[in-house]
């Protein structure tokens, strides 16, 4: 492991950002204080992203903010920016801040290159953040894996989900989705 590792913290990230350090179109996210390069947006994963919209627009109206690939800071050290973020309302609509985990209601990540890093490292930043639910769709595996009851040591609840289940956010109930709508080709 190694130990001489300076990390980035989001306050120095910005400063990068506003510096031009980053081409403005490469797809970055803070994550444990290492700058991490997304993986390229493919078709299936966009029209993931639109459907997973679409439907929980629907379901929440205006009882959230929905936030698409839009950051949300976990910690002093991470800011990922996750595919969707439903999110508390805010007068000012996340003018003066990003998020942070007690704004946060569900994140969802869409996987169709990256479910090893969205299982491995993101579930692990979003527990250790008190992100209270966590959905990762696997577009490939056609399946829903589903996280829940965060702590420092990992999600203590995960569950992997078929299309033919039918689910609801925690902070949500009345909020069914058929996983297969989610999944469904057009």
């Amino acid at each position: 492991m190694l130990t001489n590792i300076r990390l980035i913290s989001v306050r120095e990230y910005h400063q990068m950002a506003e510096m031009g350090i980053f081409h403005p179109e490469e797809r970055l996210e803070l994550i444990a204080g290492q700058i991490i390069r997304m993986s390229a947006k493919g078709t299936a994963h966009e029209s993931a992203i639109t459907r997973t919209e679409r439907l929980l627009r629907q379901r929440l109206g205006d009882k959230v903010l929905l936030r698409i690939q839009s950051p949300v800071q976990l910690d002093d050290y991470s800011e990922p920016e996750p595919d969707i973020s439903v999110v508390k309302l805010n007068p000012l609509d996340y003018e003066d801040h990003h998020p942070n985990a007690s704004e946060v209601f569900l994140l969802i990540e869409i996987a169709d290159s990256s479910l090893k890093y969205d299982r491995e490292v993101k579930a692990n930043s979003y527990s250790k953040s008190g992100i209270i639910e966590y959905w990762i769709l696997d577009v490939n595996g056609r399946k829903l894996y589903m996280y829940r009851l965060p702590s420092p040591d990992g999600y203590h609840s995960e569950s992997i989900l078929a299309e033919d289940v039918t689910i609801s956010p925690l902070a949500f109930p009345d909020c069914a989705i058929a996983i297969r709508e989610l999944l469904r080709k057009i």
